[in-house]
């Protein structure tokens, strides 16, 4: 049974580092969450670490650009992670070939940039589905189209035994109050074809690999029981967590704000039920980070 708490003081004494998810706790795609900043500031001056730990399908220098314009200063985290990173990593290794076709926004461009952490990186060439010999996605051309419209480019590249590497393994997000497609919704879409969908970030292990290598590279290694991990997405940031037996925070009014009957704090009835079906038992839950 999960634990209701009121804030995240009640609990951060007894953790060293905060694995702390981005978009739907810090912030909505649009503005910075106050509430959720003064938390992390008020760990951090506590002697906590923050790794915010991201699906974002992009390098952490474009991440930390970001949240910056949308008022995340600082000095509310250490170090950044995200599933781009990790993903990119794969992709400079080969793993799903050299000549590759691209889904996503040409402002995630950047996901095709050289690392300096892989020696002996692979030359990747973008090209069209029909030369490829496999798929890199961040995201949909178009993240308010239904993902169906891929279905013929995807029957395509599953003959051919393509595989997709999924740099985002959230289905979707909001950006203020519009829900928008994410890279996992065609991942999903395309193993649900037969394809082969390679996934990089939360729940999957790659991700919480880098967070930990990222605490090590900043002086601050720490032991899995020290960690907590917070964030919205039951089947990404909690799924993840306690796969990594990390303990969880779960955001509870984020992406289940309606089914678990979040205003200030969940409905612990509503709450229940939906951690039921969902066969998640995080350590803790609250409505909104502070």
């Amino acid at each position: 049974m999960t634990q209701i708490i009121p804030n995240l003081a009640e609990i951060s004494s007894r953790y060293d580092a905060l694995f702390c998810d981005l978009w739907g706790c810090v912030h909505d795609g649009i503005r910075a969450f106050p509430e959720a900043v003064a938390a992390l500031r008020a760990y951090r001056a506590e002697g906590g670490t923050v790794v915010l730990l991201t699906n974002a399908p992009r390098p952490r220098a474009g991440v930390e650009t970001q949240i910056g314009k949308l008022g995340i200063p600082g000095d509310a985290w250490d170090v950044i992670a995200t599933s781009g990173d990790s993903a990119r990593a794969a992709m400079l290794r080969g793993v799903v070939g050299q000549n590759l076709y691209f889904i996503g926004e040409d402002r995630d461009q950047t996901f095709f940039a050289p690392m300096e952490m892989i020696e002996d990186a692979v030359e990747i060439s973008q090209v069209p589905l029909s030369e490829a010999e496999g798929i890199v996605c961040t995201g949909p051309f178009d993240p308010l189209a239904d993902p169906a419209t891929y279905r013929a480019d995807f029957l395509d590249a599953k003959t051919r035994g393509l595989k997709l590497l999924c740099a985002n393994p959230d289905i979707v997000v909001d950006r203020g109050d519009s829900r928008e497609w994410c890279a996992g919704a065609l991942a999903a879409l395309y193993t649900e074809m037969g394809g082969e969908s390679l996934y990089f970030g939360k729940p999957h292990p790659p991700i919480y690999d880098l967070a930990r290598a990222r605490l090590r590279q900043i002086g601050k290694p720490t032991p899995d029981d020290r960690i907590l991990a917070i964030g919205d997405g039951i089947r990404t940031d909690i799924e993840g967590g306690m796969g990594e037996n990390i303990d969880t925070l779960f955001i509870t009014g984020g992406l289940a704000r309606a089914e678990t009957g979040t205003d200030s704090q969940p409905t612990p009835a509503a709450l229940a039920a939906f951690l039921e079906e969902a066969k998640m038992s995080p350590t803790y839950s609250i409505g909104f980070l502070r």
